[in-house]
């Protein structure tokens, strides 16, 4: 199994941190990847842009002129779709673009992402994110010795979440704190440099090897 060195806020190393091989040793799936950001950002879509149909446009429903007898086309209301200023037919309605995306898939996604950002030398493993103070110069000093780059973000476990982290890292531009539980692909992708805490990457890992297990064992029942 592969190692990867864990370090404090001071850019030092103080041990190393195994990385399962059944987990990160696979290669990455750039297609599953673009499934998983594609549906991230479908869901992000307000879905408001709406068209007025023949109800909603104003005007007076009211026969302009009789059925027959004038040599006219006949013509029903002036909010007819066929006059200008009338109804828009099959126009957009508010709606959502989110879709239903397999767990399974995006696992896979967010196994992917990580083990890219390893591969390019843009992931690093804290022993914690503990400063004695919420300051925004303290976390920006730490990520400053760290290298990490112009955007960030900063994963940590559901339980050691600290409101110190949450308070002095919000106010960086450009960094962004999400927990383990909640990490998605398309976060990993969209800035430069991941910091992992320690906890949160043992949490991660073996939520993805619970996954990786209930696959192999679904591959050996088709065989």
């Amino acid at each position: 199994m592969a190692n990867i060195n864990v370090v404090n806020l001071g850019g030092t190393k103080v041990g190393e941190f195994e990385l399962a091989d059944e987990v990160f040793s696979g290669e990455i799936n750039d297609a599953l990847l673009w499934e998983s950001v594609k549906h991230y950002r479908a869901a992000l879509r307000q879905g408001t842009a709406a068209t007025k149909n023949r109800k909603l446009v104003s005007g007076a429903g009211k026969k302009l002129w009789k059925q027959k007898g004038t040599g006219r086309a006949r013509v029903g209301s002036i909010r007819t779709p066929l006059w200008r200023g009338g109804g828009t037919v099959h126009g957009p309605q508010p709606r959502s673009y989110e879709y239903a995306f397999p767990q399974k898939k995006l696992m896979g996604a967010l196994r992917s992402a990580i083990a890219a950002k390893i591969a390019d030398g843009k992931f690093t493993v804290v022993d914690s994110f503990e400063v004695p103070e919420a300051k925004t110069k303290l976390f920006r000093t730490a990520l400053n010795k760290l290298e990490a780059g112009k955007t960030t973000l900063l994963v940590e476990s559901s339980r050691k979440l600290d409101e110190k982290l949450y308070l002095g890292s919000r106010n960086l531009e450009g960094v962004e704190l999400v927990l383990s539980s909640e990490v998605h692909p398309y976060d990993l992708l969209r800035y430069e440099h991941a910091v992992f805490s320690k906890d949160a990457i043992e949490a991660l890992q073996e939520t993805l090897k619970k996954f990786v297990s209930k696959r192999k064992a679904a591959q050996k029942e088709v065989a």
